[in-house]
């Protein structure tokens, strides 16, 4: 059946523009001009040239932490029943500045992870790389933080991953922080980022995503910016994938008759509850709440056991899978799982960035 081409668009999650492009170019067997309108038969496949697995898309990764973001830009791994693919990336040059989030990611993710400060670290960068992301700390635009904006140390060091696009140039950037980024007492450091961001001669596509409509069991709120060179197709964001979210219950329920497993790292603060925030109790039915990095102890409360909800737990919560060791104690890990990107939402964002450049090769 002939259908137009936009509505084809639509359909493979593609820029309209694009497709008109590759159709005038013949990219399509079916494509025709019907007047000043294109139309093509809807059964057609999308012409995307895949990019072989052994010569991938190499990325540099800044503020790491434990590994969230990059094993989301990774893939090959299993959460909640479904199967996140391996993409084309891989990861050639990593850092953090946290002694134990590096003894984390060398676990998972591999043992490429510079350790140490990043504006100590910026002369070891590779030459080039195609893909440059990272999740700069958020602590000082964060809702729960001091909300000094970029007069704060650590969120005035987006400026590194600046710094890093500007030296290696690469197709795509990616940059994550949080949701209250956006608000309106931060509109002068969104200002100054987007400001430095579009001085490096990117295309940026930047809008917040609710974790939960894309498989994470968490009503976690974060921006990205996404920076495509002027040779890389539009950057299409990823659609939601669950309208409905998956709930506490459903992500830890099994874990409730479990006895404490340090190995597994099942283990739970047991401060007491007083007036901080933390002491919010899970609603079985639905997502849990954001998990909080710097909480010190008040991490929220299971939703029917007289306890807090265990480390494992709360990265069940940020959708980290099983197989992920975390070799810290409670502290530490607590403070790398709240600090991390969840690994779920992170991929759909990497495949929707996969999608740009594969266009690009394809036209």
């Amino acid at each position: 059946m002939l259908i137009a081409l936009p509505e084809y668009a639509k359909i493979h999650k593609r820029s309209g523009a694009t497709l008109r492009r590759m159709a005038e170019r013949q990219m399509f067997e079916t494509a025709r001009k019907i007047g000043r309108n294109w139309v093509i038969d809807s059964d057609e496949a999308y012409p995307v040239k895949k990019r072989d697995i052994k010569n991938p898309l190499t990325v540099v990764s800044l503020f790491s932490g434990c590994g969230g973001m990059d094993l989301g830009f990774l893939g090959d791994f299993d959460f909640m029943g479904e199967r996140y693919e391996k993409t084309c990336f891989d990861i050639v040059w990593a850092n953090e500045i946290n002694r134990s989030a590096c003894e984390t990611y060398r676990i998972n993710i591999g043992r490429h992870i510079i350790e140490g400060d990043v504006n100590n670290v910026m002369d070891t960068l590779p030459e080039s790389a195609d893909v440059v992301i990272g999740g700069f700390p958020c602590q000082d635009v964060s809702i729960n933080g001091k909300m000094l904006g970029l007069k704060g140390r650590r969120s005035s060091l987006y400026t590194a991953i600046v710094e890093a696009v500007h030296r290696i140039q690469p197709k795509v950037f990616v940059a994550e922080n949080v949701g209250g980024l956006l608000l309106k007492q931060n509109k002068e450091s969104l200002d100054k980022i987007l400001e430095d961001f579009n001085g490096l001669g990117y295309a940026i596509h930047f809008q917040p995503y609710l974790a939960a409509d894309y498989g994470v069991p968490q009503t976690r709120e974060r921006v990205f910016f996404v920076g495509t060179r002027s040779d890389i197709s539009e950057f299409v964001p990823p659609t939601r994938t669950h309208v409905e979210p998956i709930t506490a219950q459903q992500a830890i329920g099994d874990l409730e008759p479990m006895e404490a497993d340090r190995d597994f790292s099942h283990i739970w603060s047991m401060a007491n509850a007083s007036g901080e925030q933390g002491n919010r109790r899970l609603a079985a039915d639905r997502p849990g709440y954001t998990i909080r990095a710097e909480c010190h102890g008040n991490i929220q409360f299971h939703y029917s056991l007289p306890r807090r909800i265990s480390m494992r737990e709360a990265a069940r919560i940020q959708s980290f899978p099983d197989s992920f060791r975390f070799p810290s104690g409670l502290r530490e890990t607590e403070r790398q799982i709240g600090n991390a990107v969840p690994p779920v939402l992170a991929w759909h964002v990497a495949k929707a960035v996969e999608s740009a450049i594969e266009r690009s090769a394809a036209t």
